[in-house]
């Protein structure tokens, strides 16, 4: 078994952070659907704009285009910060040259402006 990158978010920015919450990542219902992302799952978070990375979990926001950062991570994550967030998945080694990962490009106000598959080439 490799862990793959199942799903990728790239060019999101955050919406709020909260460092009186209990912890986590929330993404709005229109992210976690496009992504393939569940509530709960285990997820990294990187921060283009200082360069700090976290591993958290995510939970489902009310508003679409909800990029929010919560409890110990939202002093490394605050509003307006450019982000990537990773989701990996286990793959058996016989399934990797057919492997494809979930590529979600955001716009400025995180709109989505590309929702695509993407495979590698294994020679």
């Amino acid at each position: 078994m490799r862990e793959m990158l199942n799903c990728k978010i790239h060019g999101g920015y955050v919406t709020k952070s909260d460092l009186d919450y209990e912890g986590s990542c929330g993404l709005g219902p229109d992210l976690l659907k496009a992504s393939g992302i569940l509530p709960f799952e285990k997820i990294s978070v990187l921060n283009v704009s200082n360069g700090k990375r976290v591993q958290t979990y995510v939970i489902k926001e009310k508003e679409d285009r909800a990029i929010t950062l919560n409890g110990a991570a939202a002093h490394y994550f605050k509003k307006d910060d450019k982000v990537i967030i990773l989701c990996y998945k286990l793959e058996d080694e016989h399934c990797i040259k057919d492997h494809k990962a979930r590529i979600i490009i955001l716009d400025s106000d995180n709109s989505i402006k590309e929702n695509s598959l993407r495979g590698f080439d294994y020679e």
